[in-house]
Order: C-alpha cells, then structure tokens, then sequence
C-alpha cells in the first residue's frame, strides 16, 4: 500500500482515470453492437446511421486518450469495409435497399 501523500494521490488518480476508460471503452461496445445487430438484420440504412455514430464516438475517445488513434482508424475501417461489403452484397443479389 502507498505510504507516501503523493504515492496516495497517484492511487487516487488511477481509480479514477480507470473507472473513466473502462466506462468509455463500454460506450464504444455498446456503439459496435448497435451497428453489429442493425448490419446483420440486412438495414442497410439503419446500420449506416450506427456507423456514424460509433465512428463519431471512436474519434472523440481517441482524442480523449483512451485508445490510440490508429487503433481507432483501424476500427473505423474495419466497419467501413463490413458495410461496404454487406451494400456491395445486396445490390448484387438484389436485396434490400442501400
């Protein structure tokens, strides 16, 4: 255990700065299944909406410094490239609308 007041402080802070990262890190979870769930059920347009969201909030925690920004580039194309796909997909099969 921490002796000294700035060693307790430091402890302080890491609470904190956890608790902080681990509530936007499930923010971004929630965000992905939301996109996840609407990509699967072939909405196209729904799911396009849930990408904006979730890319919205993958820049802001990004910029926060709670996960790298390539990291997130990374995750952003990642969905980009699943929806494109799914889009690409349904038109060639003539399926629901984009």
């Amino acid at each position: 255990m921490a002796h000294s007041l700035s060693a307790k402080k430091r402890v302080r802070q890491n609470i904190k700065r956890r608790a902080r990262n681990r509530s936007r890190k499930d923010q971004i979870k929630e965000q992905l299944k939301g996109f996840t769930t609407a990509l699967t059920a072939g909405a196209l347009d729904k799911a396009q909406e849930a990408l904006r969201a979730t890319v919205q909030k993958l820049d802001r925690i990004a910029g926060k410094g709670t996960i790298h920004k390539n990291a997130a580039a990374r995750k952003r194309s990642r969905l980009t490239k699943r929806l494109n796909a799914a889009r690409a997909k349904a038109s060639a099969g003539g399926g629901k609308s984009k």
